[in-house]
């Protein structure tokens, strides 16, 4: 296993991730592949276990994290392809927020090898739906959340640009839980 490719992980120069990105969005995709590694490399060599383990006062885990960033990928992107797919919070249920709390968890029956392969998946379908767009300029009015700017309207480019800034933020995160729980850092 690669040092740098934990997970068999297509980048936006490998033929098997679909159309070639040029341009722009080869930069973008290029600064979000190096996030997704930071992130998945903060995993290895790491067991199930040690994947859920909270090692601050936090509720974080690594593979809660490597979770949560698959599915706000996943739901960003969706968002990109088609905007009616992100609900309004207002119409979120206990429920929906209690599934929501999961994402940062380890779950019975999952595992980090699944959870990594899911978001290699993920990373997979960004780049592809990234470098067929049309237009980065396109937009899309945000759902209602009191996180958003009422009548705020993201570009293509704009859900990218959090994507890698939620990337980022988050490798972050689990770069403070792996030193935590045995001293492995990401670098240095």
């Amino acid at each position: 296993m690669s040092e740098t490719r934990a997970v068999n992980e297509p980048t936006p120069q490998d033929p098997a991730a679909g159309p070639a990105a040029t341009g722009e969005r080869a930069d973008l995709l290029a600064v979000l592949a190096k996030h997704r590694h930071f992130l998945r490399f903060t995993t290895r060599d790491l067991t199930d276990e040690q994947a859920g383990l909270r090692t601050t006062a936090g509720e974080l885990c690594l593979g809660g994290l490597i979770k949560h960033v698959a599915e706000a990928e996943r739901g960003w992107v969706d968002f990109i392809l088609d905007p009616s797919s992100k609900p309004d919070a207002s119409a979120m249920t206990e429920a929906d927020f209690a599934r929501r709390t999961e994402e940062f968890r380890i779950l019975p029956g999952e595992t980090l090898a699944g959870l990594l392969a899911d978001y290699a998946e993920v990373a997979r379908r960004t780049d592809e739906v990234v470098a067929a767009l049309p237009d980065l300029d396109a937009d899309s009015p945000l759902p209602k959340a009191p996180w958003f700017e009422p009548g705020a309207r993201w570009s293509a480019r704009r859900v990218l640009l959090h994507i890698i800034a939620e990337t980022a933020q988050h490798a972050g995160h689990a770069d403070i839980l792996r030193e935590s729980l045995d001293g492995a850092k990401t670098m240095g």
